[in-house]
């Protein structure tokens, strides 16, 4: 688990690539903001979380594995971070924030290419940008 890393991840790269590439400019991990989202626009009051289908129990995605050994612990672990991510979003939508969810299994990370990353990427930029109102 010490392999696991809680920035720089390859969904992050790649969410933060795209978005720089076609010329949105945000913050990393702001601390200031509730919930400490990954991607964010203060301005424009938008707050992007990039969640691993693991550790956030992604209820659709075949990438969630059922652990064996020390379940209690993984149990209450994940569901204490699905918990978290539930308030923080309730928190940040009562303060009147935009909230993006992209999940890992949408943009395919070991794949260099896919249409699926493409569509998911292209949905986040369109969602963006209608907030903003490019």
């Amino acid at each position: 688990m010490r392999r696991i890393s809680s920035k720089n991840t390859s969904i992050e790269l790649i969410v933060r690539k795209f978005l720089f590439r076609n010329g949105f400019r945000y913050s990393l991990k702001n601390k200031k903001i509730p919930g400490n989202p990954d991607i964010a626009f203060p301005k424009h009051k938008i707050a992007i979380f990039l969640n691993g289908c693991f550790f956030h129990n992604h209820k659709e995605c075949s990438l969630v594995k059922h652990i064996k050994t020390n379940e209690d612990f993984w149990k209450n672990k994940i569901q204490s971070n699905v918990s978290r991510d539930f308030k923080n979003t309730e928190q940040l939508e009562n303060q009147g924030w935009n909230v993006i969810t992209v999940w890992e299994c949408e943009l395919e990370p070991r794949k260099k290419t896919s249409p699926k990353r493409e569509s998911t990427l292209e949905t986040l930029r369109t969602d963006v940008q209608k907030i903003i109102k490019i």
